[in-house]
């Protein structure tokens, strides 16, 4: 059964990665899920085990990214990216770390997702109107990647791999948020170094701002800009009272898109059929399926494997349990994507013997592990994928071999440092 669960595995993620003749992401999962019921790796009462853990998660998903692709219709992302292109004054390198801080801001609200796919065309846009050359506008291109991921820890709603391990361990909005909001801060300082460091040769000195057109430019209807404020500040209540209230937060991000939905129809901005169409329907079918082939793992025992792994490491120490989770997350991530990591780790963590700070510890180890850990390949998550193939369109090609050695370098200091300030803050607040 073991060699069966692993090979329903790699078929199901190879299908995943490949898409053969664009086979969508949903129906691949769904079939490697088909494949696993059939053979008997996985019960229908897994089935609905995993329905339940992930159908809060792929809801919430995807009610954020229909909120960012009306907010980006009605140029909201691109009036921010303006405002911090003329905040910075013509300094380059201002303008670099403001990339980074909008970017790290996109992320954290509207997910990673969002940030990549939608805020990396703005500024490349906007580079090109700066007239860089294309040495110079890969510091910006590869920051906006970097960044959407790396600070996709501080909600719940930063990340799909947040809201499925929260979902897992019953953690609510307010309490996930004290705990990785300052592990988050110390991602973004790290971030922001590794970036300048790696790039600061090719970051311009000066760029004229008179190349940009005003923010007001990027507005296409005042009111709608304005409401969407509103909409936005009362959604982030609405986030901290679900912990309280007990609500699904899929309840209020679907709340918050509806709203834009119905005033976008109102004012003839939006078409609301036309994105609700469009909205990524098969990452629903892509959660459940996967997560069903993952839990045949699980039946095979081999989270029960990974977690006796981790509980050796625990045995180094506070420390040593934390980062080493962290960063085997983060391979796993690298290797077979972060989607089905987070849900083995999840298990495997389920299955140690680990209780109290040290637990939660391991769990949130377990996610900045898989929300980073996907900068080191171009596989580790779809976003970074589909970041690749928006930059292709544009006629920039990032080789896998640039991408890889690039992640490389990094990753992985800004993921020690990151599991290093949530050891530092778990011992803090305990």
């Amino acid at each position: 059964m073991v060699g069966l669960a692993i090979s329903i595995f790699l078929f199901t993620l190879i299908l995943v990665i490949w898409q053969p003749r664009g086979l969508s992401i949903g129906w691949s999962a769904l079939f490697g899920a088909i494949l696993a019921l059939l053979l008997h790796v996985v019960s229908l009462r897994n089935v609905w085990t995993v329905t339940e853990i992930v159908w809060d998660a792929t809801l919430t998903f995807v009610a954020i990214i229909i909120t960012s692709t009306i907010l980006d219709q009605i140029g909201f992302f691109e009036w921010a990216a303006l405002k911090m292109a003329h905040a910075a004054k013509g300094d380059g390198r201002k303008v670099f770390l403001y990339v980074i801080l909008l970017g790290a801001m996109v992320s954290a609200f509207f997910a990673n997702d969002g940030a990549a796919l939608i805020l990396t065309p703005i500024v490349l846009e906007k580079v090109k109107l700066l007239k860089f050359d294309a040495k110079k506008m890969l510091p910006f291109i590869m920051a906006s990647g970097f960044i959407a991921d790396t600070t996709s820890l501080p909600l719940i709603v930063s990340n799909l791999v947040n809201i499925v391990s929260a979902d897992y361990f019953h953690i609510g909005f307010i309490r996930y948020a004290i705990h990785m909001i300052v592990p988050d801060l110390f991602s973004l300082f790290a971030s922001m170094v590794v970036l300048y460091l790696y790039f600061r040769r090719e970051i311009p000195a000066t760029y004229d701002p008179s190349d940009l057109p005003a923010p007001s430019h990027a507005i296409v209807h005042q009111g709608l800009f304005n409401l969407s404020w509103v909409i936005l500040t009362v959604l982030l209540i609405l986030y901290i009272l679900t912990e309280i209230l007990h609500i699904p937060v899929s309840f209020v991000a679907g709340i918050a898109a509806l709203a834009l939905l119905f005033a976008g129809q109102r004012t003839g901005v939006i078409r609301p059929w036309q994105v609700i169409r469009e909205a990524p329907w098969a990452i629903v079918v892509f959660s459940i399926g996967m997560y069903v082939v993952v839990y045949g793992l699980r039946n095979a025992g081999l989270t029960l494997v990974l977690g006796h792994v981790i509980e050796k490491a625990t045995a180094g120490g506070f420390f040593v349990g934390t980062v080493a989770t962290g960063m085997l997350a983060a391979v796993l991530s690298s290797i077979m994507n972060n989607m089905p990591t987070v849900m083995i780790g999840a298990l495997a963590i389920h299955s140690t013997t680990a209780t109290g700070v040290l637990r939660e510890s391991l769990i949130y180890a377990n996610v900045i592990g898989c929300d980073l850990g996907p900068k080191i390949t171009p596989i580790g998550s779809l976003a970074t994928l589909l970041w690749l193939h928006v930059l292709k369109k544009k006629g920039i090609t990032i080789t896998w071999g640039k991408y890889f050695k690039t992640g490389m370098v990094l990753t992985f200091p800004t993921l020690f440092v990151t599991l290093s300030g949530l050891y530092l803050w778990m011992v803090l607040i305990r």
